[in-house]
């Protein structure tokens, strides 16, 4: 197993955690990724676009003008998808956008992804988070006091309340609960920060949820 020097909230050294090698050391398997993060952004299209059809469109039930006689084509609706104010042809309807994406492949992409971010050192990991009471101001001193800087993941677990909401409104930093994470937050942020508690190993990625 690959072994990563942890850190606490100070930034100083405080011992070694060893990285599960079935999570942290994959080659990364960038079709797989890409499939994944389009399913997952696919499937926060809202979909609820509409456009009426001629038959939808109100008025234009009567003839605009007699068959035969005038010179113009004959016409039967001013609500003809070629009359200005008339129906849309193919126009788009509200539909989902969900792609099926095996759970397999869900985590083999956070796993390529993870995978990536420890080859690149993009992955950091603290013994605790020893916040007495929320301050944003003590989250910043944190991740400076990490080195940390640019778009971070903070992962957290069930007892980081006070850590929660000492990083929310630091702009550069997205907060995740461990169960939630996944390929396409891992891949558009600079740097991961892990608890010792939340370090993904081979059985909690096995339960990661399927997007």
């Amino acid at each position: 197993m690959a072994t990563l020097k942890m850190k606490n909230a100070a930034g100083k050294e405080a011992g070694s955690v060893e990285l599960d090698d079935a999570v942290f050391s994959v080659q990364p398997n960038v079709p797989v990724m890409h499939q994944v993060v389009t399913a997952q952004l696919a499937a926060r299209r809202s979909g609820t676009q509409s456009t009426k059809t001629r038959s939808e469109v109100r008025g234009g039930g009567a003839k605009p003008f007699r068959q035969k006689g005038t010179g113009n084509a004959r016409q039967g609706s001013i609500r003809a998808p070629h009359f200005s104010g008339g129906g849309i042809a193919l126009g788009p309807k509200p539909r989902k956008y969900n792609q099926r994406t095996p759970k397999k492949m869900v985590r083999l992409a956070l796993r390529s992804a993870l995978s990536d971010r420890v080859n690149d050192g993009c992955v950091t990991v603290v013994d605790s988070w020893s916040f007495a009471q929320p301050s944003t101001k003590e989250g910043v001193k944190a991740l400076a006091a990490l080195g940390i800087e640019g778009r971070v993941l903070i992962v957290l677990g069930a007892g980081d309340e006070n850590a929660a909401m000492s990083f929310r409104n630091i702009p550069e930093v997205q907060l995740i609960s461990v169960q939630e994470l996944n390929a396409y937050d891992v891949l558009c942020n600079d740097h991961i920060l892990f608890t010792s508690a939340t370090l993904p190993s081979a059985v909690a990625a096995n339960e990661s949820p399927d997007e």
